[in-house]
């Protein structure tokens, strides 16, 4: 882009040092570049006028013309207020001043025919206009307003100092007046031509002054795809760069652990998802190149089995595994499990978290260090420099949003030689467009199938009139011999929020069901207490769990068939599909009870419709990312990736983030590099985007 692009804020006509302190600390707007790409979040449009009569205060905005017959100054003090009657040949409304009410009494003149622009609200059945935009047919057409009007976001403390939407407007419009001609393309001309895309200056002109739809539709396309296109092309281009830069270790032998699990120690038949995805594992650890693999699917799908055989193909060619949970609960549950799976056969297992004692941490230690340990799986102590691999080839990363990039990276950094394969799993379903931009880097492999045997837990949404049923309904299943999880939103109880709280809820369940025993589990409680009160469910001794959202994760309890979420309006919808997947992983038929007040806002009922509708997490993630935005998603905060959206909304604009990602890739496969001269703009672009000095990619 151009110099003048560069020049600070303060030096636009019209804007000066003290608005432009303001401007930057509220919307960090410090350039005329920064400005330009500080788009409206909506337009209006100010070719449409609406008579008196037809105006009502559910309408977003209206515009009028018409002539003030009688204004009048109403109370004293702060209450003061200016009130104007106004009239068209249909009727008339109150317009209606709490500030410069002197300024409005001398300069507002009666009789005079002026156009009213503001938003209508209802008092005591009247119509009435606060704080109207007022100007004269003369006014508007001097105005340099495009047909459709931009609004912006603004700041309070913007709009105490007069710097609302309005006047960003006529920022806007100054800027763009004084860009003509200035404005450099930022896409090589031969892919503006092919996909016949609006030139960038025409778009920044059209996207804050549009003349018609068709042209804002074009300008808002155009900048969209450049926004998503150059984070596919940075992506990609990382991820073919560390292809080309860090070698992998060859797993060329699958031998005598992997066949002899497969033949002999296999529970149960795996999936066809299951084997798709070790499909794909293999094809990535026979190569020269470090494999960088997400595996998503949803909680009791198989990911663990996946990651374990994984593991005994890299111990057929002699390397060592690790895999590092978020909790000491997960890691626990993971060390279970394993071993299990591998009772009889000849190989090595560790567990190490911090609660590991001291003398067990010593063996553990040596044990990895000189190759006896084929498999270690822990938290994060698993980073920590005592912990010394004697030939480290593959990392397992579960629940990766958890750890800190930096976190991953000192595992990644293990084994001096060449870096481990990695392997990253996720129960959190991810839809497609997040992974595309999130984990855009990554393979992606996903667990859609649920083991055989397993059947899909029913949901059900009932109000407080329900609960004497849904009691009676959990005293037949306990009775049938399963267990329940009774889930609270709080640990005690909160004078804000009008929500069941755990400890009442303990108390209450106790009288309920006095013929049998529960159990409590909660964040505030010390690990050893909490582990103890897991293992007594876990063991059969209590029969009813109430707990906090402690359980998300990490108690795997196949005889509790039935889940109850109180207040589920509070809960997030991946926060409910995790919850869900606590039970469903036996042979049992499981249930998930939703329980809300009857005052629900249309999100939450969306929320609950959806939980009952559906057990595909893919599906949820969706819903979940229409609802919330794709910025709010756990996760996408840790993910290395960091990528600030000004347009583009990847909710919405999968079909143009496909095609951008297609594009990308088009370039990349005919120019690795970007050296051929058509594609220099693209490399210079990329090279002066903001990067940090370590590769985060390469560790996923």
């Amino acid at each position: 882009m151009s110099e003048f692009l560069d020049q600070e804020i303060q030096f636009l006509p019209g804007v000066g040092p003290k608005r432009a302190e303001i401007i930057k600390k509220e919307l960090k707007v410090f350039t005329f570049r920064d400005l330009i790409y500080y788009y409206p979040y909506k337009y209006i449009d100010r070719t449409k006028f609406y008579k008196i009569a037809e105006i009502h205060s559910q309408m977003p905005y209206i515009q009028v013309k018409g002539v003030i017959r009688t204004m009048e100054t109403i109370g004293s003090g702060p209450k003061q207020r200016l009130s104007a009657r106004f009239y068209d040949d249909t009727g008339s409304i109150e317009l209606i001043w709490f500030r410069a009410i002197k300024w409005q009494k001398e300069n507002l003149k009666l009789n005079k025919e002026y156009i009213v622009f503001g938003k209508p609200a209802e008092f005591g059945g009247k119509i009435s206009v606060v704080h109207p935009e007022l100007e004269t047919e003369e006014e508007k057409q001097l105005k340099p307003v495009g047909l459709f009007q931009g609004y912006y976001n603004t700041s309070e403390n913007m709009k105490k100092k007069y710097l609302n939407s309005k006047a960003i407007n006529k920022m806007q419009l100054t800027l763009i007046s004084l860009s003509r001609g200035k404005i450099k393309e930022t896409l090589p001309a031969e892919l503006v031509d092919r996909m016949k895309l609006m030139s960038l200056e025409e778009a920044l002109f059209n996207i804050h002054k549009p003349e018609n739809t068709l042209l804002l539709k074009k300008a808002t396309f155009r900048l969209k795809f450049e926004e998503l296109f150059f984070i596919q092309l940075k992506i990609l281009a990382l991820k073919h760069n560390r292809d080309q830069k860090f070698k992998g270790f060859r797993f060329e032998n699958v031998g005598y652990n992997f066949n002899t699990f497969f033949n002999d120690f296999l529970p149960f038949n795996l999936t066809g998802a299951q084997k798709k995805v070790i499909k794909e594992i293999r094809r990535d650890v026979n190569r020269n190149t470090q494999m960088n693999r997400l595996l998503q699917g949803d909680v009791g799908s198989g990911k663990t089995l996946v990651a374990l055989m994984t593991m005994l193909i890299a111990m057929d060619n002699g390397f060592q595994s690790c895999l590092m949970a978020p909790t000491e609960i997960l890691a626990q549950q993971h060390f279970q499990s394993i071993s299990k799976f591998l009772i009889g056969m000849n190989v090595k297992v560790g567990l190490l978290t911090g609660s590991t004692k001291t003398k067990e941490r010593k063996e553990l230690y040596t044990a990895l260090q000189s190759g006896e340990m084929s498999i270690i799986i822990g938290t994060h102590a698993l980073i920590e420099d005592t912990v010394v691999f004697n030939n480290l080839g593959l990392v397992v990363i579960d629940e990766q949003h958890r750890f800190g990039v930096a976190q991953r990276a000192k595992l990644w950094q293990k084994n001096d030689l060449i870096p481990p394969h990695i392997l990253v799993m996720t129960a959190t379903p991810i839809p497609r467009t997040l992974a595309m931009t999130v984990y855009g880097d990554l393979d992606v492999s996903v667990i859609d199938e649920l083991p055989p045997g397993r059947k899909p837990i029913q949901t059900m949404h009932f109000y407080e009139n329900r609960r004497k049923q849904v009691y009676n309904f959990l005293k037949q299943q306990i009775e049938k011999g399963t267990q329940v999880y009774v889930v609270y939103p709080l640990i005690s109880e909160s004078e804000k929020m009008d929500l069941k709280d755990l400890e009442e809820g303990y108390r209450h369940l106790s009288e309920v069901f006095p013929e049998y025993k529960l159990s409590m589990v909660h964040g505030k409680m010390k690990p050893a207490i909490k582990e103890s009160a897991m293992q007594h469910f876990k063991n059969a001794e209590s029969q009813i769990m109430v707990a906090t959202t402690v359980i998300e994760v990490g108690v795997d309890v196949p005889n509790a068939a039935v889940m109850v979420i109180e207040s589920a309006e509070r809960f997030g919808l991946s926060q409910l599909h995790q919850l869900r997947g606590r039970v469903g992983r036996g042979a049992e038929q499981s249930y998930c009870i939703l329980m809300s007040s009857y005052k629900l806002s249309n999100e939450s009922r969306k929320r609950l419709e959806t939980m009952v509708r559906t057990n595909d997490g893919f599906e949820i993630a969706e819903v979940d990312m229409k609802l919330r935005g794709p910025g709010d998603l756990e996760g996408t905060q840790q993910s290395g990736m960091g990528f600030d959206l000004k347009i583009a909304n990847l909710s919405k604009d999968g079909e143009i983030l496909q095609l951008a990602r297609n594009v990308a890739n088009d370039i990349l496969d005919d120019d690795p590099y970007l050296q051929k001269e058509q594609n220099q703009l693209l490399l210079r672009n990329l090279l002066s985007s903001k990067e940090t000095g370590f590769d985060w990619s390469s560790i996923s």
